[in-house]
């Protein structure tokens, strides 16, 4: 580790404060949060008595302190509203698990904050500046731009092994050995690990993949945006993440069937998916043994083992968190899964099975339902068979990203707290338009990629 990391970590608040100072606050939001999250380094300050400080916490106390300082009406003109009340319960859920436990309310408040600062505040950023269609729209092309500008580091990497991280701040973020993959390298760049990598580029790829189908963007840079989408498509395939590219699989299928299909169930069925497996699972139902046959005949032997690997883990911590199955066992690593001489044989790979053993089915529901509820907000104002218009797509985009990304963590646990800007933008989102004899007025593209003008025109579907 060199000197550029504390600089960079505690350097950044004021870099954020000057950003709402030469930005629009929405654009100075969106900036921060993507400049944080691919360049910063992976690195925690623990500080007593307070959540670690990382480039999450840092990112949110920074844009905070802007809202205060430069947009402050925003955040006080903000209401409380029924929708808000999933992210509110499960930012809180660790103190039941506490107190259930004999831990003390002290502990249960400190493990909230830590929530707060990873879900929560990014929640409320996005309630605050991307809960309409336009909102949506410049966050849903930021994220084509993060993607973009990561397509050359990724490349580097792929052919050059992950070496940014350790050449920028001096150390690597990640064991090496799991950046081998297919007789190659997996890319890391300034992310946690490749499956994060892979994740976001198939987020990317995914967006630009819609903005191009739905003619929503024609054009970035005065280039057609064909080439930066098959630039992603084909860096998301370099990453080596087999699963992220199945998730892209799934997320453009879901898609382009409401664009041609107008087949709106496949949305519902989506949603279903997690709670099914999370059901199937606890329940005892299922095993698994066909996902990882799947895996062995079409995919490659060794990602059978290691999704094999994964299944045995989740079966032993499954079962220990059945013991306390309402509330969990809080926090201390006391949900994980030791030996007759007190060794860890426990490895917790999903989200899930993490916040099952630490919150118990309290804390797992609002988080399936927090992440879930974005997609039927939008449906609720929005039939799906509308999501190909370019008005809506940007956020149609967002709503099964979310989806997808509940799915990546049935498998993974990699944070990322752009994806609860969109939660927090989703739920909140304020419907749009005039309704006059049955036609609702939306706003479609022009020229410019950032703004919308008035002259769409469909009919009203709510469901």
């Amino acid at each position: 580790m060199n000197i550029l990391v504390p600089v960079a970590l505690f350097g950044w608040v004021p870099v954020v404060l000057s950003l709402f100072t030469f930005l629009p606050p929405r654009r100075a939001v969106i900036t921060a949060f993507l400049l944080a999250w691919l360049f910063l380094p992976i690195y925690a300050y623990e500080i007593p008595g307070l959540p670690d400080y990382t480039k999450t916490s840092a990112t949110c106390v920074g844009v905070l302190l802007g809202l205060l300082l430069f947009d402050l009406q925003r955040l006080v003109t903000l209401k409380f509203q029924m929708r808000d009340l999933p992210i509110l319960l499960f930012c809180f859920s660790p103190i039941p698990s506490s107190l259930v436990n004999g831990l003390g309310l002290y502990d249960g408040l400190s493990s909230s904050l830590s929530y707060i600062i990873t879900w929560g505040l990014p929640y409320l950023i996005g309630r605050s500046y991307f809960n309409t269609l336009t909102g949506l729209r410049e966050l849903t092309i930021g994220i084509f731009i993060g993607g973009v500008i990561y397509v050359p580091l990724c490349m580097f990497e792929i052919r050059m092994s992950p070496q940014l991280h350790h050449m920028v701040y001096g150390f690597h973020q990640h064991s090496f050995i799991q950046s081998m993959r297919f007789g190659g390298f997996r890319p890391t760049v300034f992310l946690e690990h490749g499956l994060a990598v892979g994740m976001w580029m198939t987020t990317t790829a995914l967006i630009g993949l819609w903005l191009m189908i739905t003619g929503t963007l024609k054009t970035f840079l005065n280039f057609p945006i064909g080439w930066f989408v098959s630039a992603l498509v084909v860096t998301t395939i370099l990453c080596k993440s087999t699963y992220s590219v199945i998730l892209l699989i799934i997320g453009l299928s879901v898609l382009c069937s409401l664009k041609w299909f107008r087949f709106s169930p496949i949305v519902l069925g989506v949603l279903l998916i997690p709670s099914l497996y999370i059901g199937f699972r606890t329940a005892n139902l299922w095993a698994g043994s066909e996902l990882v046959y799947f895996a062995a005949t079409y995919i490659n032997p060794t990602r059978a083992s290691s999704l094999q690997f994964r299944l045995d883990n989740e079966d032993i911590l499954k079962e220990k968190a059945l013991q306390k199955r309402l509330f969990g066992w809080g926090g201390w690593g006391r949900s994980r899964v030791y030996d007759n001489d007190g060794r860890d044989i426990s490895v917790t790979d999903a989200s899930w099975i993490i916040i099952f053993g630490k919150n118990g089915f309290w804390g797992l529901i609002l988080f399936v339902f927090m992440l879930s509820l974005p997609t039927c907000v939008l449906w609720w104002n929005y039939s799906p068979k509308l999501w190909a218009h370019p008005s809506i797509a940007p956020a149609a985009s967002l709503a099964i990203i979310l989806n997808l990304y509940l799915l990546d963590n049935l498998m993974n646990a990699m944070k990322n707290p752009i994806y609860m800007l969109a939660v927090g933008g989703l739920t909140a989102l304020v419907k749009e338009g005039l309704q006059t004899d049955g036609q609702v007025a939306v706003n479609s593209v022009n020229s410019n990629p950032w703004q919308y003008r008035d002259t769409a025109v469909f009919p009203a579907n709510r469901c």
